[in-house]
Protein backbone atom coordinates (compact mmCIF):
# COMPACT_ATOMS: atom_id res chain seq x y z
CA UNK A 1 0.00 0.00 0.00
CA UNK A 2 1.39 3.25 -1.02
CA UNK A 3 -0.58 5.20 1.64
CA UNK A 4 1.82 7.90 3.76
CA UNK A 5 0.06 7.72 6.75
CA UNK A 6 0.48 4.40 7.22
CA UNK A 7 4.37 4.38 5.89
CA UNK A 8 4.11 7.35 8.74
CA UNK A 9 2.42 4.48 11.29
CA UNK A 10 5.12 1.95 10.68
CA UNK A 11 7.97 4.21 10.97
CA UNK A 12 8.83 4.03 7.45
CA UNK A 13 8.46 7.69 7.29
CA UNK A 14 10.32 9.77 10.35
CA UNK A 15 7.51 12.14 12.17
CA UNK A 16 7.00 13.83 15.18
CA UNK A 17 4.75 11.72 17.19
CA UNK A 18 2.88 13.63 20.44
CA UNK A 19 0.82 10.82 21.83
CA UNK A 20 0.08 6.91 20.67
CA UNK A 21 -3.04 4.64 21.84
CA UNK A 22 -3.76 1.49 20.98
CA UNK A 23 -6.03 2.53 17.60
CA UNK A 24 -4.38 6.32 17.05
CA UNK A 25 -1.58 8.74 16.37
CA UNK A 26 -1.15 12.13 17.09
CA UNK A 27 1.43 14.31 15.33
CA UNK A 28 2.50 17.41 14.18
CA UNK A 29 1.83 18.11 10.60
CA UNK A 30 4.77 18.38 8.07
CA UNK A 31 2.87 21.11 6.05
CA UNK A 32 1.32 23.00 8.41
CA UNK A 33 -1.87 25.47 7.56
CA UNK A 34 -0.84 27.25 11.10
CA UNK A 35 1.92 27.06 13.88
CA UNK A 36 0.75 23.82 16.02
CA UNK A 37 -1.32 22.52 13.18
CA UNK A 38 -1.85 18.50 15.13
CA UNK A 39 -2.98 15.50 13.15
CA UNK A 40 -4.75 12.78 14.39
CA UNK A 41 -4.47 9.85 12.80
CA UNK A 42 -6.19 6.19 12.73
CA UNK A 43 -3.10 3.67 12.69
CA UNK A 44 -5.26 0.97 11.26
CA UNK A 45 -6.40 2.32 7.12
CA UNK A 46 -9.59 3.04 6.43
CA UNK A 47 -11.27 5.71 4.34
CA UNK A 48 -14.11 7.38 6.07
CA UNK A 49 -15.20 6.84 9.51
CA UNK A 50 -17.84 5.14 9.57
CA UNK A 51 -15.22 2.29 8.11
CA UNK A 52 -13.67 2.31 11.71
CA UNK A 53 -15.24 0.14 14.52
CA UNK A 54 -16.50 1.93 17.51
CA UNK A 55 -13.77 1.27 19.33
CA UNK A 56 -11.69 2.47 17.11
CA UNK A 57 -13.33 5.82 16.37
CA UNK A 58 -14.06 5.60 20.18
CA UNK A 59 -10.42 5.91 20.93
CA UNK A 60 -9.43 8.24 17.88
CA UNK A 61 -12.25 11.01 19.11
CA UNK A 62 -10.45 10.40 22.75
CA UNK A 63 -7.00 11.39 21.59
CA UNK A 64 -8.67 14.63 19.45
CA UNK A 65 -10.32 15.05 22.92
CA UNK A 66 -6.75 14.92 24.89
CA UNK A 67 -4.80 16.93 22.08
CA UNK A 68 -7.35 20.12 21.45
CA UNK A 69 -6.38 21.56 25.01
CA UNK A 70 -2.90 21.77 23.81
CA UNK A 71 -3.33 23.04 20.70
CA UNK A 72 -6.03 25.43 21.88
CA UNK A 73 -3.37 26.80 24.14
CA UNK A 74 -2.11 28.51 21.32
CA UNK A 75 -3.83 30.93 19.85
CA UNK A 76 -6.81 29.99 22.10
CA UNK A 77 -9.24 28.97 19.00
CA UNK A 78 -9.04 25.50 17.36
CA UNK A 79 -10.55 24.68 13.88
CA UNK A 80 -11.23 20.65 14.10
CA UNK A 81 -11.32 19.05 10.19
CA UNK A 82 -12.14 15.91 9.07
CA UNK A 83 -12.68 15.63 5.04
CA UNK A 84 -14.69 12.37 5.12
CA UNK A 85 -14.09 11.24 1.33
CA UNK A 86 -12.17 12.25 -1.73
CA UNK A 87 -15.43 14.73 -3.07
CA UNK A 88 -15.17 16.09 0.69
CA UNK A 89 -11.72 17.38 0.36
CA UNK A 90 -9.86 14.06 1.61
CA UNK A 91 -6.49 14.30 0.05
CA UNK A 92 -5.01 10.88 1.91
CA UNK A 93 -7.72 8.02 1.76
CA UNK A 94 -6.99 7.13 5.53
CA UNK A 95 -8.86 8.89 8.48
CA UNK A 96 -7.31 11.52 9.92
CA UNK A 97 -8.37 14.48 12.20
CA UNK A 98 -6.42 17.94 11.56
CA UNK A 99 -6.42 20.18 14.83
CA UNK A 100 -5.83 23.87 13.20
CA UNK A 101 -4.74 26.69 16.15
CA UNK A 102 -7.13 29.69 14.42
CA UNK A 103 -6.77 33.26 15.33
CA UNK A 104 -9.00 36.15 14.21
CA UNK A 105 -6.13 37.69 12.02
CA UNK A 106 -5.00 34.67 9.83
CA UNK A 107 -7.62 35.12 7.11
CA UNK A 108 -9.23 31.48 6.85
CA UNK A 109 -12.73 32.14 7.84
CA UNK A 110 -15.64 30.45 8.99
CA UNK A 111 -16.81 27.33 7.34
CA UNK A 112 -19.42 28.89 5.18
CA UNK A 113 -16.76 30.61 3.44
CA UNK A 114 -15.46 27.41 1.82
CA UNK A 115 -18.88 27.28 -0.55
CA UNK A 116 -20.12 29.20 -3.35
CA UNK A 117 -23.65 29.71 -2.20
CA UNK A 118 -26.29 28.01 0.44
CA UNK A 119 -28.81 25.88 -0.53
CA UNK A 120 -32.60 27.03 0.00
CA UNK A 121 -34.15 23.27 1.00
CA UNK A 122 -38.11 23.95 0.78
CA UNK A 123 -40.65 22.41 3.91
CA UNK A 124 -41.35 19.57 2.14
CA UNK A 125 -37.40 18.72 1.09
CA UNK A 126 -36.44 19.66 4.86
CA UNK A 127 -38.96 16.57 6.18
CA UNK A 128 -37.99 14.40 3.33
CA UNK A 129 -34.23 14.87 4.82
CA UNK A 130 -35.15 14.43 8.50
CA UNK A 131 -36.43 11.31 7.11
CA UNK A 132 -33.90 10.24 5.68
CA UNK A 133 -31.38 11.12 8.49
CA UNK A 134 -32.51 10.66 11.33
CA UNK A 135 -31.31 7.65 13.69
Amino acid sequence: MDCIFCKIISGEIKSRFLKETKYSVSLLDAFPLATGHVLVISKNHHQKIQDMSIEENNDLFSLVHQMVSNVDAITGSTLIAIHNGKDAGQEIPHVHVHLVPRSKNDSAGAIHTMFDSTTDPSESEMNELYEKLKI
